[in-house]
Order: structure tokens, then C-alpha cells, then sequence
């Protein structure tokens, strides 16, 4: 047998698998280990609990909860307090236009 049927051809890489959405946990500031420059300046849009945020400093899909900066205070060392706000979240690239594959935790 010399044709190629679906069974014996090769697997696709993971990331070219399935809807192009973006990562379960990212966070703006550039200290932490789930930044990343390349998905965020794509542009990444959040709704948390049903409304669409652009306050959103980290956002963890799988864990179902967002971080907000608290006001203008400040820690110590300069950096904005932020608030873990838990609920359900869903993300996707704005630049994929209306009809955007959501990343959400389906339960």
C-alpha cells in the first residue's frame, strides 16, 4: 500500500493543530514567566464573566482567574498592586477579526 490514507500520515506539530487562540496564562509585566512580547503585540482580547476587559494585567484560563491593578497604589519596590479576581475567562486574538477562535475553559 504506497498511498498515503489518514491513518499513516504523519502528525501534525501541536502548535498548527486546531483553532489559532491564545495561551491559557499570560501577563503583561515583563518579570514574570508568562509574558510573552510576540502573543501581545498580536493583541489579546479578555472577557471575564461575561464583559470584555482592558484592564486585565495576567489572566489564567485553566485556573479561572484575572489580576487587576489596584488603583494608582504602589508596592515598594514600585510595582502596581493587583487583585485576583476569580471567575470564568475566555481569550482570544483581536486580530483574527469577529469571528475569532475563544480560548475557555469548557467544563
Amino acid at each position: 500500500m504506497t498511498e498515503e490514507s489518514p491513518e499513516n500520515t504523519p502528525a501534525q506539530p501541536p502548535e498548527t493543530q486546531g483553532a489559532d487562540v491564545p495561551p491559557m496564562h499570560l501577563s503583561v509585566n515583563p518579570r514574570s514567566p508568562h509574558f510573552d512580547q510576540a502573543v501581545l503585540q498580536r493583541g489579546v482580547g479578555i472577557r471575564f464573566k461575561g464583559r470584555q476587559r482592558t484592564d486585565i494585567e495576567e489572566y489564567s484560563i485553566s485556573e479561572g482567574w484575572v489580576r487587576v491593578q489596584a488603583g494608582r497604589t504602589m508596592d515598594r519596590k514600585g510595582q502596581p498592586l493587583t487583585l485576583k479576581l476569580k471567575g470564568p475567562v475566555e481569550a482570544w486574538f483581536e486580530d483574527l477579526g469577529e469571528d475569532a477562535p475563544v480560548a475557555r475553559l469548557d467544563d
